[in-house]
């Protein structure tokens, strides 16, 4: 007998130290990084006329290799939307709603109501609240641990929302109210020893206060230790890992500063892409942390950005950073909400019971155009969780992932902005391959039509506005808007005498 259980132990040696028995439901890990647009990526995601992917300068400037393992792994999609800005997107993945129905349709300022003179004032600038309906909560009560790591900006100062632990997390890693951190570097305690920019400072990193120490760095390492915390418990977990890169400040990430030596590149250009290099070893860091621990082919990874690039290459509606798509962050153009997705198992393994029942391609991509919201209802599907009894506008994406090759859906996609930005007053409404955009108060800055019109199957980069030549299609496009918006409960913004509401007719 003896004998027997030394033999038992000599061949646990060989396991994985925290493998647990057959898993029956998968762990998800949703991999977030803010301010990431589409081209900010060394893997393609555009495609030539044929549907093959195409590398545009762009990817071939910037250096990601972990996402390149990744899209290799599982399916890319390439006409994945976000909001145009960040708290949108943030609530809408966590609740499966449009930003024009949960009606966070502004990021939200810390300490105080920025809808504007002529916003929507009744927008829900508190974020998440007490009767929201959450991922992270709905996942709990059916048996998951729920993990928060890094950017939350759910809600202001002092509201339900701005504690990620209050609405469903249970662990919540540096997650508070603001978005911009006021520091990258350990050496100046994340911003809490920088007078001008102690109140962006980051919580709950004391540990690596005056040490060397990028934030994402910082962050990767305390989620490590929440997922062994994790699977030490045998419970499946839903991990959102959302890095505050590569937001402004723009903070050289020093361990990659080398790869750009022989570069006479801009201080910022140079800062946002050592810390796009940072955000991929920290991708590449929690997979093999994931296959450490034993559970890696039992964990469905989802890599986005939350809205279009913000890298520091040109000027707002151009071409420029975003090449060859137009505009960029809080914009109404492609390369404002246009994002990376890849959905992949973060181990392949065609043995795998739980791989076989939630196939996901390899080395795919598809042209399913799909959306934020589509992430609580395929997450959901993944796990077996049945679904609360609130209005989803998103749509489960796992038989897209199982079969990319088959024709992509009819699908909308409304991104609505009642307020003023780089692009201010507008609703973005895609159907199909058309897309229209309607402005409803034209700014001195912002010298457009009132309604734009592309259609993107045979204009992608948005350089021909068919508004003029295409009635009908304006005409089927307008009514198609105003019936979502309608369905929503949309807000609208206000006119000259700030109480009229100004809505599409």
């Amino acid at each position: 007998m003896k004998k027997h259980i030394l033999s038992l132990l000599a061949f646990a040696a060989f396991l994985p130290p925290f493998a647990s028995a057959e898993s029956t439901r998968p762990n998800v890990l949703v991999f977030l990084v803010d301010d990431m647009g589409i081209m900010d990526t060394s893997v393609p995601f555009l495609t030539n006329k044929n549907g093959k992917p195409k590398s545009y300068p762009l990817n071939k400037f910037f250096r990601t290799p972990n996402m390149e393992r990744l899209a290799a792994q599982g399916t890319r999609l390439n006409q994945f939307y976000a909001m145009s800005v960040c708290s949108p997107t943030r609530v809408s993945i966590m609740t499966g709603q449009t930003s024009a129905r949960h009606h966070t349709t502004q990021f939200i300022k810390p300490e105080s109501n920025n809808a504007g003179d002529h916003g929507a004032q009744e927008w829900q600038w508190v974020g998440i609240t007490e009767e929201s309906v959450t991922l992270p909560a709905v996942l709990g009560e059916a048996g998951y641990q729920t993990i928060h790591a890094g950017k939350a900006h759910f809600g202001p100062v002092g509201s339900f929302g701005e504690d990620p632990s209050n609405w469903g997390f249970d662990v919540n890693i540096a997650g508070c109210a603001f978005g911009a951190p006021g520091s990258y570097y350990g050496t100046e305690d994340f911003g809490h020893s920088l007078e001008k920019r102690r109140n962006r400072a980051v919580p709950g990193l004391e540990k690596y206060h005056g040490q060397d120490i990028h934030l994402t760095e910082a962050l990767t390492l305390e989620l490590n230790d929440a997922l062994t915390k994790a699977v030490q418990n045998d419970k499946p977990f839903f991990a959102y890992m959302s890095h505050y890169a590569v937001h402004s400040p723009f903070q050289v990430d020093a361990r990659f500063e080398k790869n750009y030596a022989d570069q006479d590149l801009q201080k910022n250009l140079l800062a946002f892409a050592t810390m796009i290099e940072g955000m991929d070893k920290s991708l590449g860091d929690i997979l093999d942390h994931l296959d450490s621990l034993g559970v890696a082919e039992n964990t469905l990874v989802f890599f986005l950005g939350d809205n279009g690039t913000d890298a520091p290459i040109g000027g707002v509606h151009e071409v420029a950073c975003a090449e060859p798509l137009r505009g960029k962050k809080g914009t109404h153009y492609e390369g404002g909400m246009r994002v990376p997705f890849i959905a992949a198992w973060a181990k392949p393994a065609a043995d795998n019971p739980l791989q076989q029942n939630i196939p996901v391609a390899e080395d795919a991509l598809s042209p399913q155009v799909a959306t934020v919201c589509d992430l609580f209802p395929t997450i959901l599907a993944a796990t077996n969780t049945d679904s609360p009894t609130i209005q989803i506008d998103g749509t489960d994406l796992l038989p897209v992932l199982a079969d990319p090759s088959n024709p992509p859906a009819d699908r909308e996609f409304l991104m609505h902005f009642p307020h003023s930005h780089r692009s201010s007053y507008f609703t973005a409404f895609r159907q199909g391959d058309w897309k229209l955009i309607h402005h409803y108060r034209p700014q001195p800055k912002d010298p457009w039509d009132k309604n734009e019109l592309f259609n993107l199957a045979d204009d992608p980069f948005e350089e021909n506005n068919l508004a003029d030549s295409h009635p009908e299609k304006l005409r089927a496009l307008t009514d198609a808007m105003i019936k979502s918006l309608n369905n929503a409960g949309a807000q609208f913004p206000l006119a000259d005498d700030k109480e009229t509401l100004l809505k599409p007719e």
